[in-house]
């Protein structure tokens, strides 16, 4: 949205502007455009006309006002544009910021790519905890309602009168209508997303690291594991790191052992020590990754996240091909559990939906995502394309792994809250899978800890990089929660679903449902189903948060 009177360019320069409502960015010239060779013409008396129209109207409004700006009959044509100096000579701009626009479908997967993150992995294991039948459909309904929050916070901008809210991301509407209340209550929650990913992105990383060193050392060494681990036999295994000999009862066994075909045991016991998933691997990525988190820009991370859409795509492609290898084992039970299968309907779902709440949680960045967009008109229509295709590539892969999980001789309890961990570390197609997303989440994990420095010391210092100290003592809070999870609870399916449940009860549920009703109230529309819908959204997310702490 362009202001209604245009600032000063320069000193003694001035600028007409089109009144408009279709861009999104205040409207400024680059010196590029500003400094020509050639002088169009000399100011003309129409112009001089506008000018003092202009000027009239700025005496009248503020520029983030529209009550008063000008009419539409004030403002000169886009083509008609130019810069007077006090030399007289007139400069034509050129250029729109049309240009920097996308298209529908580059926008379309921009949010795709952004909302695949790690929580596709735990996908299947959701729908293990809340039944095939039941997790299927709980996998629609939350993409839909969480569909229709976005749009809600999408359009939340533009229903404020008034007001110039071009550059407004959600936490200034929060801002807007609750206050202070409003703005640090939205950067807090918004933190527990950020700083949720990053726990789980250092457990993740642990585990891809882990493995990956595990298998170049066992092919190095000629170390064979097939006999130390639960699983079925064949070109295609498939292990229960932790199987559960008797389905109905309480406790996980687990076996460790080794088969060292030539190799002395304590070679390998040496190994193991100095390798360890949870004992040694977290703090070795302290030295990686914390001088990473110093840098004062993360701009050179930002290359590299088309490896996100590379890794989603490798992700597909295991999954395919190990469902056609494994095949299908499916048997219908729908409320009785079996030695080897999962009922249809189960009491644990709520662990589903707080793993959904962050697998399609986009809504505090949507509204930039969308600024971008060259066809404004098609939001509503791109953003539900978007979620479409989030949604079936998450059904494909929850529902392909389970499906395709081999029971029996394994149980279906045995998905793994990380369903790579049900591949042994010896697993090719595997190692490349945990190698591409090893990469990545070591170029993403500086980029999550830029945006949580921006956002944290920025509100509260009103500098984004303060001094060295203040960065690294955050950076040492951050790293650290990273390392005790990765240390004592490396679970990745209950982080995603804790850290879900809490971002999502204030910037998915609470928020977008109380200002959309504030809107509505004040321009008179507010009718009691609309009230009693969006009361309703606002319980769902307040037992979704709780549901997780009794599960």
């Amino acid at each position: 949205i362009k202001p209604p009177v245009c600032p000063f360019i320069q000193k003694h320069m001035f600028v007409y502007c089109e009144e408009t409502f279709v861009y999104e960015l205040p409207f400024h010239v680059e010196p590029k455009n500003i400094v020509e060779d050639d002088p169009q013409e000399r100011v003309s008396a129409e112009a001089a006309i506008l000018n003092s129209r202009v000027h009239y109207y700025s005496r009248l409004t503020g520029s983030s006002d529209r009550l008063l700006s000008p009419p539409n009959h004030v403002i000169p044509r886009p083509e008609e544009i130019y810069i007077y100096s006090p030399l007289g000579t007139a400069f034509k701009v050129t250029g729109s910021d049309q240009s920097s626009k996308n298209p529908s479908i580059i926008t379309i997967f921009a949010i795709w790519n952004t909302m695949m993150g790690t929580s596709i992995l735990s996908i299947p294991w959701g729908i293990k905890q809340a039944g095939f039948t039941l997790g299927i459909l709980i996998l629609i309904f939350t993409g839909l309602l969480m569909l229709y929050c976005c749009y809600v916070v999408l359009k939340s901008p533009k229903a404020i009168p008034y007001v110039d809210t071009s550059d407004w991301e959600f936490p200034d509407v929060c801002r807007y209508y609750f206050g202070k209340f409003g703005q640090w209550s939205s950067l807090f929650f918004s933190m527990v997303s950020l700083i949720g990913a990053m726990v789980v992105y250092w457990v993740l990383m642990s585990n891809f690291l882990f493995n990956t060193g595990q298998f170049i050392h066992n092919y190095a060494y000629n170390v064979n594991m097939s006999d130390s681990e639960f699983g079925t036999n064949g070109s295609d295994r498939v292990i229960c790191p932790y199987p559960n000999t008797d389905p109905g009862g309480n406790f996980t066994i687990s076996t460790h052992y080794l088969d060292n075909s030539g190799n002395d045991t304590s070679d390998v016991g040496s190994f193991e020590h100095w390798w360890s998933k949870t004992n040694t691997i977290p703090f070795y990525l302290i030295i990686l990754l914390l001088p990473l988190l110093c840098f004062h820009s993360a701009s050179f991370f930002a290359r590299f996240t088309f490896l996100g859409t590379i890794s989603v795509i490798y992700l597909i492609a295991l999954v395919t091909v190990k469902a056609v290898h494994l095949g299908f084992h499916l048997e219908f039970h729908w409320f009785d559990t079996t030695q080897f299968y999962v009922p249809e309907f189960r009491l644990l779902f709520p662990q589903l939906t707080g793993v959904l709440t962050l697998a399609f949680f986009i809504h505090n960045c949507i509204i930039t995502l969308m600024k971008s967009n060259k066809h404004q008109e098609n939001n509503v229509r791109d953003l539900s394309v978007a979620y479409l295709l989030v949604g079936l590539t998450y059904l494909y892969v929850g529902v392909l792994i389970f499906a395709a999980f081999p029971a029996p001789p394994l149980f279906k309890d045995c998905i793994e809250p990380n369903f790579l961990d049900n591949f042994p570390s010896s697993d090719v197609m595997v190692f490349v899978a945990r190698t591409f997303l090893l990469f990545q989440m070591i170029t993403v994990y500086p980029l999550l800890g830029y945006l949580v420095r921006v956002q944290m010391m920025g509100q509260i210092f009103g500098n984004h990089y303060p001094s060295f100290f203040h960065v690294l003592a955050l950076n040492i809070l951050i790293v650290g929660a990273g390392v005790l999870m990765a240390k004592f609870y490396p679970n990745i399916g209950s982080i995603i679903r804790f850290s879900g449940a809490t971002c999502g009860l204030a910037l998915v549920f609470v928020f977008p449902a109380l200002v959309h009703m504030i809107s509505l109230r004040r321009q008179g529309l507010l009718r009691w189903p609309s009230a009693l819908f969006h009361i309703c959204l606002i319980l769902l997310g307040i037992a979704n948060l709780l549901g997780q702490f009794f599960m």
